[in-house]
């Protein structure tokens, strides 16, 4: 091979070599001609609620500890663990038979007092008489209105004992004292249940309905103060779960604000119609002080943040973007409320804005909503 052969590219090497310069400056022109895929969306005019978020518990308005007011043997469980019960209902029933006993004979005593009883005012009537004939002293008719006295008050003593007696017996029978779900039943039939302990034998708690308890800052009482006669609403969903929201009313503000928290305490009432709602369970709460009607409304991830302040990015007719100021007045929900900056019917881009900057063409990727 002779020098100037080794120094010319062979036929090959140069189309190659042209190939990859061609290739070089198609993929350098190809940027500046491709438009750059976004989202977009539409603003619209819609109702928003003007409302407070804060973390809750839910607590039941009524609960009981079912105690016995007597002593006795349990002989029958009426209810299952967890049953619904209603106020009244019967529960657990004690060995009646001491307490019926006990009642007969205060029965029967009242029965013998009352007798001797009606007997000694016969005879005080009888002194009476014998004393306005002067046929009878008068301490012997004292003695006599003495006895009568006494025997009566002896009947209304044994009839307070019956009526015990009847009472103790009603109370071998326990009832619920309020309507709810029942919890763990702590006897069994065959124990002996003691009166007046302080461990119950279950609990009965109200389910339908429930309140829920929740603290906003001090700043915002001025706001819930404002809005409180205009029936504000409660509206609670249970983290993490996909279900819509229980909704209810406001029906309690706390009179002082708590002093070492910074905060004042709220309640809602809700009606739990379905009972998901559980006591002592820790919710999402959310205020709703008024429906603001006709509000500029874009999507939460349609707005920016520059230095000069929230802005987004319009799709222009021409299929470019341009960067417009905005007034944001708060954020409900992923959506965002706008005082100024836009208008109903404006298309924004929702995602891609990273990689935008005024001027730049973009196509819409399809199925994404908004102009093409």
């Amino acid at each position: 091979m002779t020098p100037s052969s080794r120094r010319r590219p062979s036929s090959l090497a140069r189309v190659l070599i042209l190939s990859v310069l061609v290739a070089g400056c198609a993929s350098n022109a190809r940027p500046r001609n491709a438009r750059l895929p976004v989202k977009v969306a539409q603003a619209e005019l819609r109702s928003v609620p003007l409302a407070l978020t804060a973390t809750g518990t839910i607590e039941a308005i009524q609960n009981a500890d079912v105690g016995s007011q007597v002593g006795g043997v349990v002989t029958r469980i009426a209810f299952a663990e967890g049953q619904q019960v209603s106020a009244g209902q019967v529960l657990i029933e004690l060995d009646p038979r001491p307490f019926r006993n006990a009642l007969e004979q205060a029965q029967a005593t009242l029965a013998r007092d009352r007798a001797q009883a009606e007997n000694a005012r016969r005879e005080a009537e009888r002194a009476r008489q014998l004393l306005e004939q002067n046929l009878l002293s008068r301490s012997e008719h004292d003695q006599k209105i003495t006895n009568s006295d006494a025997f009566a008050a002896t009947v209304r003593a044994d009839s307070a004992q019956v009526a015990s007696a009847r009472l103790e017996l009603q109370y071998a029978t326990i009832r619920a004292p309020v309507g709810g779900q029942t919890g763990r039943l702590m006897v069994h039939v065959g124990d002996l249940v003691r009166a007046g302990t302080s461990e119950p034998l279950v609990t009965v708690v109200q389910v339908r309905p429930v309140r829920v308890r929740f603290n906003i800052p001090v700043g915002d009482v001025p706001l819930v103060q404002r809005y409180r006669d205009r029936g504000p609403r409660v509206r609670v969903r249970v983290p993490g779960a996909d279900s819509t929201a229980h909704e209810g009313a406001l029906v309690f503000v706390d009179n002082t604000v708590d002093a070492a928290s910074g905060t004042l305490l709220l309640k809602g009432e809700l009606p739990n119609r379905n009972g998901s709602l559980v006591p002592g369970q820790f919710v999402e709460v959310q205020l709703v002080l008024e429906e603001q009607k006709g509000r500029v409304t874009v999507p939460a991830s349609a707005v920016s943040r520059g230095q000069e302040g929230p802005f987004a990015y319009v799709l222009e007719a021409d299929s470019t973007v341009k960067p417009r100021p905005l007034v944001l007045e708060r954020v409900v929900d992923d959506v965002a409320v706008i005082s100024s900056g836009l208008a109903a019917g404006e298309t924004v881009v929702t995602d891609g804005q990273l990689r935008l900057s005024p001027g730049v063409r973009v196509a819409v990727r399809r199925g994404e909503g908004g102009r093409p």
